[in-house]
């Protein structure tokens, strides 16, 4: 029984869900599942789950220590259905804590450690999160943000006070008897109208997205050893450090740090055999490619944003692995398009994923012919249920999840990536809504307006640029547009700061005064 209704209450009505597949033998769950205590408790205890910088850890150790995190939590308040903020770098104790979490019957609600107070004011506030589990160097930024705030260290070995309550506690923690349909995962995406969505995840969904793509794409085994550039708060690397493989018995490696010299410095001396990053990721690996031992690899997963033809080919030429694609959302929690070594085509995204399927509509829902661009619609296991949140509607139709992206579907079922059919920019990986960074640079007395895009980009497939009208008659100089830049670094996450910025005497309009931004898009992409 659920204490705390505050998320399942939020949710959409079925009505506004998507339709939902389980019509495969491995997606067959019981009524009652707890997806923490599934995800360890089938692998021998002394088999390695996590190797960090510092040491490993095994299933037994990682299991006991969030059963004694649990305990703590429960200790501080933390009722069934109640929502814990995380927020630390990739790490073995934040793992650790998700766990934790789920076997207390909590909802996790993870964050990225770039994110700035006015960002996870926002998310707790959405949440109504008022419990965090912090790293303790991170702490500063949550300060007015949850009621309660635990800190903990990289290992879990110092003198936070998550560290020392977990060693106190008596251990054997009973983990909650949670129901399959209970959520489990506040998962936040950026919005294109301004406020970022919170997604919904049940525990069942934890597993589903486990016994899809890693199963039928990757063919996990307990051998194999994951190594992901993304942050463990994304449920990219979230799937590819923790999920996949604790379902399969096998590894991953956790690097509190993933820039490309560090990843290509694990890949040659830890031997990942499954390596999960970006596309911008691995045009940044090409320049290490050729100098090291990367012979342990036997799978490269690209996500997170479109694969460039180049960059497919240069790293098949540079590694002998042809890259495997994959398009997932924060709202489907995994990949859902993607295909196996073998069946692999060339600039094509994929096929759906057994367990999923997928088709292109028209504006109007209807199903489009071979070879005609339209919206991608998907169905599976997984699918959008925003908390209390209006924009249920734009991104589920007829039981479809309309994912924003339009592709077209060859006459072999093979999806092809034309580009997003909304206001997102995907830029190095990170999903960035334009509004936010907008709201931003209106916060700076120069600027009077302000429109933002996704620019093409070479490098990082897209960046973010900002069309500013300004409020007085400072010179447009490189000086203000590094003053704009650093303010925005200053006030949201780095990461969606625009790297370009144009002055404009005025923003393109209609004639009702609403903003065009396709008009500066449409002039971007003729420009690149």
């Amino acid at each position: 029984m659920i204490a705390d209704r505050y998320v399942l209450d939020g949710l959409p009505p079925p009505s506004a869900q998507p339709d939902f597949l389980f019509d495969r033998p491995e997606l067959q769950y019981p009524a009652q599942l707890n997806a923490a205590a599934e995800l360890l408790g089938h692998t021998p205890a002394d088999r390695v789950l996590f190797h960090t910088p510092a040491r490993r850890w095994t299933y037994g150790e990682i299991d006991a220590l969030s059963s004694r995190i649990a305990r703590v939590l429960v200790e501080a308040g933390l009722v069934t259905g109640g929502r814990v903020l995380l927020r630390g770098r990739t790490t073995a104790m934040l793992a650790a804590c998700w766990f934790g979490v789920l076997k207390a019957g909590g909802v996790v609600v993870a964050t990225m450690p770039l994110l700035r107070n006015r960002e996870l004011s926002v998310i707790a506030d959405k949440a109504r999160a008022d419990l965090a589990l912090c790293e303790e160097d991170l702490r500063s930024e949550l300060d007015g943000v949850c009621k309660t705030i635990l800190t903990f260290t990289a290992e879990g070995d110092g003198n936070a006070e998550l560290d020392r309550r977990a060693r106190d506690v008596p251990g054997g923690f009973a983990t909650v008897a949670t129901a399959a349909d209970d959520p489990a995962l506040l998962a936040f995406t950026s919005g294109t109208t301004g406020a970022p969505k919170a997604t919904v995840h049940l525990h069942r969904d934890i597993l589903a997205i486990a016994d899809c793509f890693p199963r039928s794409i990757l063919n996990v085994q307990p051998d194999d050893l994951f190594l992901s550039s993304a942050p463990l708060a994304f449920t990219f690397g979230l799937g590819a450090h923790v999920i996949f493989p604790a379902r399969y018995g096998a590894a991953s490696i956790l690097l509190p740090s993933a820039a490309p010299e560090l990843l290509g410095d694990a890949i040659a001396t830890m031997n990942p055999t499954i390596l999960m990053t970006a596309p911008t990721a691995y045009r940044a690996l090409l320049k290490h490619a050729r100098r090291a031992d990367w012979t342990s690899l036997r799978a490269c997963v690209s996500a997170g944003e479109h694969l460039p033809v180049a960059t497919f080919d240069a790293w098949l030429e540079a590694t002998g692995h042809s890259l495997i694609d994959g398009i997932g959302a924060t709202e489907m929690l995994h990949i859902f398009i993607s295909a196996a070594p073998g069946k692999i085509r060339r600039g094509a995204t994929g096929l759906a994923v057994p367990g999923y399927v997928a088709t292109i509509l028209d504006d109007d829902g209807n199903e489009l012919p071979p070879d005609t661009p339209g919206r991608l619609a998907v169905r599976g296991p997984t699918g959008c249920r925003y908390l209390d949140d209006a924009r249920q509607a734009n991104y589920v139709a007829n039981g479809w999840n309309i994912t924003g992206d339009t592709y077209h579907r060859d006459a072999d079922g093979y999806f092809w990536y034309h580009g997003r059919s909304d206001d997102m920019i995907v830029a190095s990986g990170y999903n960035i809504g334009g509004p936010e960074v907008e709201e931003a640079l209106l916060l700076h007395p120069a600027v009077r307006e302000c429109a933002v895009v996704g620019s093409p980009d070479g490098e990082r497939g897209m960046v973010v640029k900002a069309f500013v009208c300004l409020a007085d008659d400072r010179p447009r100089d490189e000086a203000l547009v590094r003053e704009l830049q650093d303010f925005v670094k200053a006030t949201i996450a780095p990461f969606k700061y625009p790297r370009r910025i144009e002055f404009l005497d005025a923003l393109p309009r209609n004639e009702s005064g609403k903003l065009q931004r396709f008009v500066l898009r449409d002039r971007e992409r003729r420009a690149s």
